[in-house]
């Protein structure tokens, strides 16, 4: 939708600076949102919960000020650097570091409620509040009611207010009395924490380098637009995954402290399994019909964009499939591993943008991108299963697979002579009961035939 109502160069500021706070954030938050997922129940009592929670509120602020009064002074050398290629982005630099503290604080809360095992309402606010607030925002842009520059400040709001509303759910499920103690047990968490953000900021870098990096190397913001909307509809295959993990990993980190390895194993399976089922899906109906999706867009430069659907998409089904696997690196007492593993995916991602977006523009950002993920989610499913003696696959996994691979070459050759929209939902109808009919005689799952059995009583009853 942003790419309708804006134009194509402030579409592409608003995800650089929403990237480089995604980039910021882990720092700024010192690592606070993976440290309460990790501890939170390794404290039996109310005292020392809050004692707990009181340090996660305010430890992030020890980073935060520093780095704010730093940019103060030098907002104009930092802001001349990083808009050498497109000075557009000069006058609103500063907001970067704005939507990271929002973001990080919300992320914080966020982790309250998940320890809380409440992690439905947080995930809607996460996935879908600020889409909707900003797709209402555009409109307004649209009846002229605010101008491109005010959308930007205006959407620096939204993740204002997202914050706070996951603040006041989060005090709504538990509320702690602040409690400071000097005697609160801090080294281990301190070392937790310093790790997170480390592997975190490399996370981050993983994410969202690429479109801080595109307009460092290329002129003209309206390139990030074009890749950023290749991204996200990509991006749409992770959805159940986040959905699935918010619930999984805090259940991974509690297991973990208790010992009960079976039930780790269990959940990475099953996790695996699961998400490479509905994510193979959407693997599919996204890249079989993403020539067609284009077409409605209208917009031939955009669709530019088709290889790095295809290359991101697989990227992101690939993460599917290995399950449970960073939650579990990351909550047992390998987690220092965690951060030597996304300092190089890091570094590796850097690296190869420097050398592929130059070579190849945008594609050669999703080629790095897709080279990365791959290398080093092998290199954590051999460390996992080294050391803990887990894997996530099975035989039905190399059948899902094959599925994947056979659907999609026989439909890529498959193309019918309607408006886009028809061929989109003929063509998604087409694979959708073809494949989920073969996952279902297969016995690929026995949670997925459930909810089939479910779905079809309720239809007759």
């Amino acid at each position: 939708l942003p790419f309708c109502f804006l134009q194509d160069e402030y579409y592409g500021l608003v995800t650089f600076l929403l990237s480089s706070a995604a980039v910021l954030l882990p720092i700024l938050i010192f690592g606070m949102q993976a440290t309460v997922i990790k501890y939170f129940s390794g404290y039996a009592t109310k005292i020392e919960q809050d004692q707990f929670l009181t340090m996660s509120l305010f430890l992030p602020l020890l980073v935060i000020l520093p780095v704010g009064i730093f940019g103060f002074f030098f907002y104009d050398y930092l802001s001349e650097v990083i808009s050498q290629k497109n000075p557009m982005i000069k006058n609103y630099a500063y907001l970067i570091f704005l939507v990271a503290v929002f973001m990080g604080y919300f992320e914080l809360f966020y982790a309250w409620s998940k320890v809380q095992l409440q992690s439905v309402f947080g995930n809607f606010i996460k996935e879908v509040f600020h889409r909707v607030a900003v797709t209402i925002l555009l409109f307004l842009v649209f009846f002229k009611i605010l101008n491109q520059g005010q959308f930007i400040y205006a959407v620096v709001v939204v993740y204002a207010l997202r914050m706070l509303i996951m603040l006041f759910y989060s005090l709504y499920l538990y509320q702690p009395k602040l409690k400071f103690s000097r005697h609160f047990k801090t080294k281990q968490l301190f070392r937790y924490a310093f790790y997170i953000v480390l592997s975190a900021s490399a996370g981050g870098i993983l994410l969202e380098i690429d479109k801080f990096m595109i307009p460092q190397i290329e002129t003209g913001l309206a390139k990030v637009a074009y890749y950023s909307v290749a991204v996200y509809i990509a991006s749409v295959i992770s959805i159940p995954a986040r959905a699935m993990l918010q619930i999984a990993t805090p259940i991974t980190a509690k297991e973990l402290n208790k010992g009960h390895t079976n039930e780790v194993q269990k959940l990475y399976s099953t996790s695996s399994i699961h998400l490479l089922i509905i994510g193979g899906l959407l693997f599919l109906l996204i890249n079989l019909n993403v020539s067609d999706l284009y077409k409605i867009i209208n917009k031939p430069e955009y669709a530019t964009g088709i290889f790095v659907v295809f290359l991101i998409s697989l990227s992101e089904l690939f993460k599917l499939a290995l399950g449970t696997n960073t939650a579990i690196l990351s909550n047992s007492k390998y987690y220092k591993i965690y951060f030597y593993f996304s300092f190089l995916m890091s570094f590796s991602v850097i690296v190869l943008n420097d050398l592929l977006i130059k070579k190849y523009g945008t594609n050669g950002a999703a080629i790095s991108t897709l080279i990365v993920v791959v290398v080093y989610g092998l290199i954590r499913l051999w460390y996992v299963n080294n050391k803990l003696k887990m894997q996530p696959f099975t035989i039905k996994t190399a059948i899902i697979l094959g599925l994947i691979f056979i659907l999609y070459f026989v439909f890529y050759y498959i193309s019918f002579s309607f408006q886009p929209l028809f061929n989109i939902i003929i063509k998604s109808i087409i694979i959708g009961i073809i494949y989920i009919s073969i996952v279902y005689f297969l016995k690929i799952s026995t949670e997925f035939n459930q909810l089939l059995h479910k779905i079809i009583k309720k239809k007759h009853a």
